[in-house]
């Protein structure tokens, strides 16, 4: 099997699982999010783009009902042992399959937590999952049951995220190698990218974001590629990703030179990155960094070219995007612990002059404080 953790570091996740489980009365755990799939078993696939679904019940029994393509797929990726496939057809109904199974494993008049957010349990599946099983069992909201385990991270998985950041800090230097005058956007994508797989990184979440001249104001990826002019800027934000575990970076890159706004600009984001990792402190509210971002652009008289967030967590994450819970934001409770990971990035960015600075590197949460990943400067740097 290609595993890439040991069997015993599955096991104890299992365990704190159903300890959660035990926690809120619930008899088992429906699991659609591939995060909960590949972190509970290791499992490694982009199937849960149709229904799919990992069950755990509290004697630690695993079931995979999923379709044939990753019958060999969960062999080959996974501890998972008892797979079953739903056959496609043009009345197929895989939540009446589900329901047969479940029954096997006694869960007739059971409570059940169900992972109701998450990308593979579209509208149309959540409706097959609830006639299915209505009158049969009891379907409880636990989206958020792995994904709290998930956000501290063990030294298996910073080990991954310390590796990932290493191949962002790659890409990062191909893009200032190629940031130019004349530069043309797909190569420095090519680059970047290219650089994290050669590196035997993965593809991560969601696309690299590159945007220049008043594109530079993005936080989307958007389709087109632009050649940058004699005088420009260009905003990057991309991710590394190495066994699915994401380290991301941004950067806004002045072409030919820097305005005096950008180097305003440049300063109070510089202020707001130090405010905010200084806000950052185990047993501490994350909303309160989200408040050092906020306190020190407004006082800067930049509030109306600031964002509502300015980041979130990090972790293994599949597409649609690599963003992970919890996000900082104004009076979010979660309290930061010791081996969380985060993406911190300050966006600026002044839609009156076209004018944007943004910059944001990963960082760990330590016992007293927090560290950076990334070993490269927050410099203004000129192309």
């Amino acid at each position: 099997m290609a595993l890439h953790f040991t069997t015993e570091e599955f096991t104890e996740r299992q365990h704190r699982t159903i300890e959660q489980l035990k926690s809120r009365q619930l008899d088992g755990l429906l699991m659609f999010r591939q995060e909960s799939m590949y972190y509970l078993s290791g499992y490694d696939s982009f199937g849960y783009v149709f229904f799919q679904c990992l069950y755990l019940d509290l004697d630690g029994n695993l079931m995979l009902l999923t379709r044939a393509p990753d019958l060999r797929q969960a062999r080959h990726t996974s501890v998972i042992e008892d797979i079953r496939i739903w056959q496609d057809s043009a009345d197929a109904d895989p939540a009446v399959q589900l329901k047969q199974v479940l029954d096997e494993f006694g869960c007739r008049g059971q409570r059940l937590g169900v992972e109701y957010d998450a990308y593979g349990l579209t509208a149309k599946n959540g409706k097959l999952l609830e006639a299915a099983l209505s009158g049969f069992c009891d379907l409880e909201d636990a989206s958020d049951l792995i994904s709290r385990l998930r956000v501290v991270k063990s030294q298996a998985e910073l080990e991954y995220v310390r590796q990932a950041a290493e191949l962002a800090d790659l890409a990062h230097d191909e893009a200032y190698r190629l940031a130019g005058p004349g530069a043309n956007e797909g190569d420095i994508l090519a680059a970047m990218q290219g650089v994290i797989f050669s590196g035997d990184g993965d593809y991560p979440g969601n696309e690299f974001i590159i945007g220049s001249g008043q594109d530079a104001l993005l936080c989307r990826y958007k389709s087109g590629r632009r050649k940058l002019d004699s005088q420009d800027q260009l905003t990057l934000e991309w991710a590394a990703a190495y066994r699915h575990y994401h380290a991301a970076m941004m950067r806004t890159i002045p072409i030919g030179k820097a305005t005096p706004l950008h180097e305003k600009m440049h300063t109070v984001t510089m202020d707001a990155m130090q405010a905010c990792m200084a806000a950052l402190k185990p047993g501490r509210p994350i909303g309160e960094v989200f408040d050092a971002y906020a306190r020190i652009c407004d006082s800067a008289d930049m509030k109306q070219h600031r964002l509502n967030a300015t980041g979130y967590s990090l972790g293994t994450t599949f597409a649609p995007n690599w963003m992970d819970w919890p996000m900082f934001y104004h009076g979010n409770p979660v309290l930061a612990a010791e081996n969380m990971v985060f993406f911190l990035h300050m966006i600026l960015m002044d839609s009156d002059t076209n004018q944007a600075m943004c910059f944001g590197h990963t960082v760990v949460v330590t016992e007293t404080g927090c560290e950076s990943l990334s070993k490269r400067s927050l410099d203004l740097v000129v192309k």
